[in-house]
Parts: structure tokens; sequence; C-alpha cells
């Protein structure tokens, strides 16, 4: 029989919900998934989630309800900071030893750095700067397209459009990349607005892929916007190492592909992620059980 204390790790998200298990030594004994977590959803649904994935990871640990008062548990959620969602989540009733939770960009970091003071730029549909330093958070953007979310996916998007119909007025060069965006519009910039009154960040976002294909074929408009999206990204991680951060993971959908047209000195002051958000769970889970053993 295996024998606790047992630290259990959940990321959720609204695409899914992912939970990892390890014992006291680190070792992995069992991993979970399920639906979205997203508390626009509402909180029930939420905590469903959150139990769903913690049952998938422990079934796979082989362990039962018997154990539950030998787990903690550490959640990173988004849409944790919505009004009154982080205290009626803390509030819900449960059978663990204890739960904790984070919004999920803290727990990416965490697992970032393996709980150290650092820094993450999230580049994907998106885009934000996170760390933390002495203990003290940072956050740096990330307060939503079309305001914010600055080298995004929704950025490059936006800006393919933007490009796309100049090019059609005769106000710039037309390009493959821009004849390719008005083709999904038939070439009809009021079929443009149509889609524009209804199109959310995610609706520009899958933009992106066309404009990096685009700008790795040399497409002038497409470096112009690749290049520009990479000067965002440049900016967010210098502002976090001039905070105070040592240390920087780019991460999201975006990393790989924008990494190559970030500057130099950038490049040079990233890191790899040690770990993921649920490894930052973890930490979280593992750093709630000493603080109360101080206690």
């Amino acid at each position: 029989m295996k024998e606790g204390p047992f630290f259990l790790g959940v990321d959720g998200g609204g695409t899914g919900c992912r939970a990892r298990i390890e014992d006291a030594a680190g070792r992995v004994l069992g991993q979970g998934l399920a639906g979205p977590a997203a508390t626009r959803l509402g909180i029930e649904k939420t905590w469903d989630a959150i139990m769903a994935a913690s049952a998938d990871a422990m079934s796979e640990a082989g362990l039962g309800q018997d154990v539950l008062g030998q787990v903690r548990v550490g959640v990173a959620l988004a849409g944790l900071s919505r009004k009154g969602v982080l205290e009626a989540l803390s509030n819900h009733p449960h059978e663990f030893a204890g739960i904790v939770f984070v919004n999920d960009g803290m727990g990416a970091c965490l697992g970032a750095h393996s709980g150290e003071d650092g820094a993450i730029v999230i580049a994907g549909t998106g885009s934000v700067g996170i760390g933390l330093v002495d203990r003290q958070e940072l956050r740096v953007g990330g307060y939503g397209f079309p305001i914010s979310d600055e080298g995004s996916g929704a950025y490059l998007g936006l800006n393919a459009v933007r490009a796309a119909l100049r090019a059609h007025d005769g106000r710039e060069d037309k390009t493959a990349l821009l004849a390719e965006v008005m083709k999904k519009f038939s070439h009809d910039p009021m079929e443009v607005v149509r889609w524009m009154d209804q199109a959310t960040a995610t609706d520009y976002a899958v933009f992106a892929p066309t404009v990096l294909r685009h700008a790795e074929q040399g497409d002038p408009a497409a470096r112009q916007i690749v290049q520009a999206a990479a000067g965002e990204i440049d900016t967010l991680v210098r502002a976090l190492l001039a905070q105070g951060a040592p240390r920087v993971s780019l991460l999201g959908g975006l990393a790989s592909p924008l990494e190559p047209w970030l500057a130099h000195d950038v490049r040079r002051r990233l890191k790899p992620a040690d770990g993921d958000a649920v490894s930052g769970t973890i930490l979280l889970a593992q750093r709630s059980a000493g603080e109360q053993d101080k206690t």
C-alpha cells in the first residue's frame, strides 16, 4: 500500500484540466484529464472539472478515497481574479488535507523556475509577462485584446488584416500574404467589416500561422508584422528583467516561432522552462504543507 503524503497538482483552463499526483520523493504516481475548468462557466463546473481530473490521476495511481486526508492539492486556474471566485473555491467543502489556488500564469511561472525567482512571457492567442521576485508578483501587459496582448497571435492577425485592407485600397504594396488574407473575405472589405463585428481574439489569432509562414518565405509585409510582434515580446522580457527577474522563460504556442525574431540581448537572457504549470502547482502544494508544519 502506498503511503502519503501525496501532492496533487492541477492546471485548469478553458480547453481542459490536467492533474498529476506525486509522492513525497517526487515520483509521478498518476495523471488525469478532464474538461474545461474555466471560471466563466461557473464555480460548480470549475470545481467538478478539478475533481474529475484529480480523481482520474488518483485512480491511475491506485489511490482511493481513503487517502484523501493525505493529499495536498495545488490548483492553477485561468480567471481566478474574477470577483468572488477565489473565495468561493477556497470555501468549497472537500476531504483533502489542504488545497491552495493560484492563477494559471503564476502556476506556469513557478513550474518554469522550480519555485525560484524568475519570470515568464506567454505568447499565445494573447500575451503577458508574469514574474516572482522576493515573493512579490510582477505583471506586465496582458490586459486583453485589442487594447493589450501585444506580440500575440491575435496581434499578428489584427495587423495582417489591417495591412490587407490597406493593400486592397492601394495604400500599401500587395504581397502574397495580404492577397491570401483578402481572399478569405472574397476580396470584399465589407466582408471584413462584417466579420470584425463578431470577431474575437481567437478569430484574429487564426491568421497567425499564415503570417509566420509567409514571413519565413520572405514576404515583406509578413516580415514587418512578425518583426513588430517580436519587438513587443522583447519589450515584455526587458520590462521583467528591469524589475529584478533574474531569468525569463518564453512560453506559449508562439514561443518557438517567434524566438528567432527576438533581439540578440533578449534571446541571450532566455532560459528553457524547468517544468510546466502542473509542476508549479505541485510545488505550491508542497509549500502549503511546509507552512502548516511551521504553525
